[in-house]
């Protein structure tokens, strides 16, 4: 606890303060307390000391930035990357890649104290892989900024009303990531520039896409510029006037988006807007370690729910008996069913529901089911434990993005439904950033 006076302004001038750092936030900012208020310190590690400047004032706490370090944590590292500190896609790379899993399996570990009251049996290895152009999806926002006579092109900064102006990115698919500088002068290049606000990108095994948001029709100029650049960099470029259904080939070609599960001999097709594990490195590690969890046997009937294009039902058809995956967007269920037969796979079943809404009257929710497999988005799985799981089901794994909403869940499955948290553990699937992954293991 820092014996630091408490920070105090004057004629509305912000003070600097000296603090002992205890903590990481859920955010990636140092946590420390000054005179029982506590005070967030961006880009500050735990154990540190620092001379910090007063930004912002709340009224349970207040944030501050570092403006001198006058002891530095030994997992303190260089930041790699030249937008650190102004861009909003990373904010843990001043920390050493194994301490940034320590600090992830700690907030973990504080969400199950803290909201679920539960403590796993045991604590599982973390799941990591290489740190750097790990990611194959991406939403980079543009803006025309009129100041600077020309079009950013990034993610956001750390302060999300502006866009930063990226020249490199270290966490991208390199195929993006080294020459974000030739994106931006395409777009300094183009008559309809300020009508673009955003760009996704999705790369699978052999393709790499670009889909331009534009809310004016491009110039027939314009579309040449895009052709000559997918072309000249080998991306295949899709246009979105509209909503997701209008994407579209700016040129006719298949743009054959799909990802492999060797382990499983699976070829999985996606469509470009649509959700996949940002990390296919550690998706591959994720399924196997979930299946490993699970242990589907050849008798075994099991419930994949929040399923996706069938990331995980897919492989465990190959070993159980029968698999059912629920997913509330129709498009990925289509998808889902199409890789199933694709994949030649015939005792695997799709359906399409509200799993945030009353489910027990749908077929499957009545059925009888031995595992379960829970992949749920940041909000997690809340109204849908308030009905399921039956008594049938003995074993269930969790996959989590969110530990907040893990953590309220798994006291729900050990309270209400019966269950033992037998393990949980954390995996890197976003290296530098302060989102939290993890999977857990409930049994009867």
């Amino acid at each position: 606890m820092s014996k630091a006076p408490r920070p105090s302004t004057s004629s509305g001038q912000a003070t600097t303060f000296e603090a002992v750092v205890d903590d990481l936030s859920h955010d990636g900012r140092g946590v420390a307390h000054v005179e029982g208020k506590t005070v967030f310190v961006a880009d500050a590690l735990p154990g540190e000391q620092v001379s910090a400047k007063l930004v912002r004032r709340h009224r349970h706490f207040d944030e501050a930035r570092v403006e001198q370090m006058l002891q530095a944590s030994p997992d303190r590292v260089a930041p790699r990357c030249r937008h650190f500190g102004v861009c909003g896609g990373c904010v843990l790379q001043h920390l050493a890649p194994a301490a940034q899993i320590a600090a992830k399996q700690n907030v973990l570990a504080q969400n199950f104290a803290r909201i679920g009251h539960v403590t796993p049996e045991r604590w599982l290895p973390p799941l990591t892989s290489d740190v750097w152009g790990y990611r194959r999806r991406a939403r980079l926002s543009v803006k025309y900024v009129a100041k600077k006579g020309r079009t950013l092109v990034g993610f956001r900064e750390r302060d999300p009303r502006f866009v930063a102006d990226l020249v490199h990115c270290d966490v991208l698919d390199p195929a993006l990531g080294e020459h974000l500088d030739a994106l931006g002068a395409l777009l300094n290049a183009l008559d309809g520039a300020a009508s673009i606000p955003q760009i996704e990108y999705s790369a699978g095994d052999s393709t790499r896409v670009l889909v331009f948001r534009h809310l004016q029709p491009l110039s027939e100029r314009d579309r040449e510029k895009l052709v000559e650049f997918g072309r000249g960099r080998g991306f295949a470029i899709l246009l979105q006037p509209g909503g997701t259904e209008s994407v579209h080939a700016l040129e006719p070609g298949d743009s054959d988006l799909h990802y492999t599960l060797p382990a499983f001999d699976l070829k999985l097709a996606f469509a470009p807007l649509d959700f996949v594990q940002v990390n296919a490195r550690i998706n591959e590690k994720m399924i196997a370690h979930a299946l490993e969890l699970l242990r589907p046997g050849a008798d075994d009937r099991v419930l994949d729910l929040f399923s996706g294009l069938g990331n995980f039902s897919l492989p465990i058809a190959r070993l159980a008996a029968r698999v059912c995956g629920v997913e509330g967007d129709a498009g990925l269920v289509e998808r889902a069913r199409a890789n199933a037969t694709a994949n030649g796979i015939d005792n695997a079943e799709f359906h399409v529901g509200d799993l945030a809404g009353e489910v027990r009257g749908s077929a499957w929710a009545s059925a009888d089911w031995d595992l379960m497999l829970l992949d749920p988005p940041r909000s997690g799985a809340e109204e849908l434990l308030k009905q399921l799981p039956g008594k049938s089901v003995q074993r269930v794994v969790y996959v989590s993005c969110h530990p907040a909403s893990l953590a309220r869940d798994a006291g729900t499955l050990v309270r209400v439904h019966g269950f033992a948290l037998r393990a949980a553990g954390v995996m890197d699937m976003f290296p530098h950033t302060a989102h939290v992954e993890s999977i857990a293991l409930f049994e009867r």
